[in-house]
C-alpha cells in the first residue's frame, strides 16, 4: 500500500498519517514559495497591475524633440527608463515650426511603438501648449555653436530662446515642475530660466552634467577592467564646459574584497589628474570626431538618469552629479548653477557635505567657477 493512502487499520492509519503530515507541510512552503516569487516577478515586469488605483499620467515636456537627442530620449522616457516602470506619462514635444514634420514623425513613430505607459503625445511648435500643465520638463532645445562663434555670441542666442521659454514655464507649467537643462551652455541657460521663472523654486531647476559623471564611471571602468556598475561616487565639479573638474578621489569600486578606493587600486596620480581629467572633458570631441554628429544617445540616457534619481531617490551610499543652483558648499559662489555631487530622496536633491577638497581640487574648481562668473556678466548683458 502507498504511504499517501489510508488503511483502516488504527495503528496503520496513525504510521501513515505521521508520514504525510511532514510531506504535506513541505508541500506547503514550496507552494508559497512559488506563489511568493511568481508575485515577485509580477511586481518586477507589470507593477501597475498590483497597484489598487493606477498613478495618474506625469506630463513630460521634451523641446528640440525633433532633434537627435530628442529622438532617443522619447521612447526612453515612454517605456519607463526615466520615471519608472509603473509610471504612465503623457509626452508634450516641442520644436520650431520648421521640423513640424520631422516632429509629427517622432509622434507617428511613438504611437506606433504601441508602448503602454504612453497615454498621449501632443507635438507643437507652441510653447504655451507645449509647457501647459507639465510636471517635467527637459530642455534640449537651444542654438546650436557654429563654426567661428564666440562664447559671447552662444550666450546671447540662448538667453533669448531661454528667457521666452522661462516665460512660457513661468505661466503655464505645473508649480512644483521639475525642469533639466540639457541645451548648452547648460548652466547658464537654466541661470536665465531661474531669472525669468521666479514661480518655479530655484531647486526645481538643474542642469545635466550626469553624462561627463557618467563618462567618468565608464573611464574608471575600463581603466580597471571592471563592469561600470560596481564604480561609483565620481564627481564631476563646476561648468558643463572644458573647464569642469572630473574628480575620482572620492570613487570607490565594489570588489571581492568590499568597496576600495579608486585611488588605491590605480594608484596613479598623473592618470587620475591629467589623462583621466582631460579624456571626459574632451569626450564630447572625441565622439564628434568618431560619428561626426555630438553625443546622443549616452546624453538621452544620462538625462533619463539624471531625472529618475532626483525623482525616485539614489541609492543608499550612492552619490550622483547634478548642475544645481549654488548656496555657497565648499566655497562656490553663490549665485551661480554648479555641478556638485548630490543625494536624493522623496524628489529632492541635497549636496554632500564634509568632502575632503586638496589644493589641486580646489584649484580646478575656482577656475571653473570663474568661468560661470564670466558667463553670468555676458548673459546679463542681454537680460
Amino acid at each position: 500500500m502507498a504511504s499517501y493512502e489510508f488503511t483502516s487499520a488504527k495503528v496503520g492509519s496513525s504510521v501513515h498519517l505521521l508520514n504525510i503530515i511532514p510531506s504535506f507541510a513541505v508541500c506547503t512552503r514550496k507552494l508559497h514559495f512559488l506563489q511568493k516569487s511568481a508575485w515577485n516577478r509580477l511586481a518586477k515586469w507589470c507593477p501597475w497591475l498590483l497597484r489598487d488605483e493606477p498613478k495618474k499620467p506625469v506630463k513630460v515636456l521634451v523641446t528640440g524633440a525633433a532633434g537627435q537627442i530628442g529622438y532617443a530620449i522619447v521612447a526612453m522616457i515612454a517605456k519607463g527608463l526615466m520615471l519608472g516602470a509603473d509610471q504612465p506619462v503623457v509626452l508634450h514635444l516641442l520644436d520650431l515650426p520648421v521640423a513640424a514634420n520631422a516632429l509629427n514623425g517622432v509622434r507617428m513613430e511613438l504611437i506606433d511603438a504601441a508602448l503602454p505607459l504612453l497615454r498621449g503625445v501632443v507635438a507643437t511648435s507652441d510653447e504655451a501648449e507645449a509647457f501647459k500643465g507639465v510636471n517635467v520638463a527637459i530642455l534640449i532645445g537651444g542654438w546650436p555653436r557654429r563654426d567661428g562663434m564666440e562664447r559671447k555670441d552662444l550666450i546671447s542666442k540662448n538667453v533669448t530662446i531661454y528667457k521666452s521659454q522661462a516665460s512660457a514655464l513661468q505661466q503655464h507649467a505645473a508649480p512644483n515642475c521639475k525642469v533639466l537643462v540639457v541645451a548648452n551652455p547648460a548652466n547658464t541657460n537654466a541661470l536665465v530660466l531661474k531669472e525669468f521663472a521666479p514661480a518655479i523654486p530655484a531647486k526645481n531647476i538643474t542642469c545635466l552634467t550626469r553624462l561627463d559623471h557618467n563618462r567618468a564611471l565608464g573611464q574608471v571602468a575600463e581603466k580597471l577592467n571592471v563592469h561600470v556598475g560596481d564604480v561609483k561616487n565620481a564627481i564631476i565639479w563646476g561648468n558643463h564646459s572644458s573647464t569642469q573638474f572630473p574628480d575620482a578621489s572620492h570613487a570607490t569600486v565594489s570588489t571581492d574584497r568590499g568597496e576600495r578606493p579608486v585611488r588605491e587600486l590605480i594608484a596613479d596620480e598623473i592618470w587620475l589628474r591629467e589623462e583621466f581629467v582631460t579624456d571626459v572633458q574632451q569626450r564630447g570631441a572625441a565622439v564628434i570626431k568618431a560619428r561626426k554628429q555630438s553625443s546622443s544617445l549616452s546624453a538621452a540616457s544620462a538625462a533619463c538618469d539624471h531625472m529618475r534619481d532626483w525623482i525616485l531617490g539614489t541609492p543608499k551610499g550612492t552619490w550622483v552629479s547634478m548642475g544645481v543652483y549654488s548656496d555657497g558648499s565648499y566655497g562656490v559662489p553663490e549665485g551661480v548653477f554648479f555641478s556638485f555631487p548630490v543625494t536624493c530622496e522623496k524628489g529632492e536633491w541635497s549636496v554632500v557635505q564634509g568632502l575632503e577638497i586638496d589644493d589641486f581640487a580646489r584649484s580646478k574648481m575656482e577656475t571653473s567657477a570663474t568661468e560661470l562668473k564670466e558667463e553670468k556678466s555676458i548673459a546679463y548683458e542681454f537680460l
